[in-house]
């Protein structure tokens, strides 16, 4: 175990380093033990067979006027990542929507970005909304949360499958195969959350979607959220405290808003009626 230890200590390192971009504090904090490589190839695969699933039980992109709405800003939002993580300017983002009832939406390392119909018509998202999700949920991959969650899982795998190897009992070499199955199953701390929304709205606030709409945006998750909360909500802070922290940071956030060039195009939520409509 000792061994291990040092292994550990010589492959994996703590990175705590302040972005600043625009007067907002942003810090990463990451156990890099997986190479950036590694996880997006993961991400890939998983993204590619919950599209395939969806796809085979007539669940994809049925929508496409707010399929081409959802693509419409994540396109206006991607351009500004490489101010953030520049590596991301190569990632092959996709776009897609579930015809689900689920009210969460999430982009996976490599920019793999999905909505679940559900967060669309239930919350009834304006375009604004849904930047401030699309902008909080890029902010996880920029910031590379998976990635850190990942290492700090492996660290934990590994050590488990060495103490098991030397007492007879299993590989260690499983370890790091077994946690890059979880990317769709990861949870963030509180702090991570915290960090990707205050990128997400400088994300929004340049591509010209008004960071105020956080505030309505989570006052429909307070109220969506009364009984068992929305996966989305799961790890998240309260809405409360993530209201305090919006109007808070409003004054440093809305001067990027107001030299920002505005979107052309704006369309509305999805009609209520159709979320009945979407599969469960």
């Amino acid at each position: 175990m000792k061994w291990f230890l040092l292994c550990l200590a010589v492959v994996a390192f703590n990175v705590a380093a302040q972005a600043n971009p625009e007067g907002v504090d942003v810090r990463k904090s990451r156990l890099l033990l997986l190479p950036a490589s590694t996880v997006e190839r993961s991400s890939a695969q998983q993204y590619g067979q919950l599209m395939r699933t969806a796809q085979a039980k007539g669940a994809l992109n049925r929508d496409s006027a707010q399929l081409a709405r959802l693509r419409r800003i994540a396109a206006e939002l991607i351009p500004h990542v490489k101010r953030f993580n520049p590596a991301a300017v190569q990632w092959r983002w996709e776009v897609n929507l579930i015809s689900s009832k689920t009210v969460n939406a999430f982009c996976m390392p490599g920019g793999k970005i999905a909505f679940y119909y559900g967060i669309l018509a239930k919350l009834q998202l304006d375009d604004d909304e849904v930047a401030a999700i699309m902008g909080h949920e890029i902010s996880h991959a920029l910031l590379e949360h998976a990635r850190e969650q990942m290492g700090k899982n492996t660290a934990t795998q590994l050590g488990i499958g060495i103490g098991a190897a030397l007492l007879g009992l299993g590989s260690a070499g499983r370890a790091v195969g077994d946690v890059t199955g979880q990317l769709l199953s990861l949870t963030y701390s509180r702090d991570d959350e915290s960090q990707a929304d205050r990128l997400g709205m400088i994300m929004a606030a340049k591509a010209g979607y008004n960071p105020r709409a956080g505030v309505a945006l989570w006052k429909k998750m307070m109220s969506a959220s009364k009984g068992a909360p929305p996966q989305i909500l799961s790890t998240h802070p309260s809405s409360e405290a993530r209201i305090r922290d919006i109007e808070a940071l409003l004054p440093r956030v809305e001067p990027i808003y107001d030299a920002a060039q505005k979107p052309a195009q704006r369309f509305g939520p999805p009609a209520p009626k159709a979320a009945s409509s979407a599969g469960g």
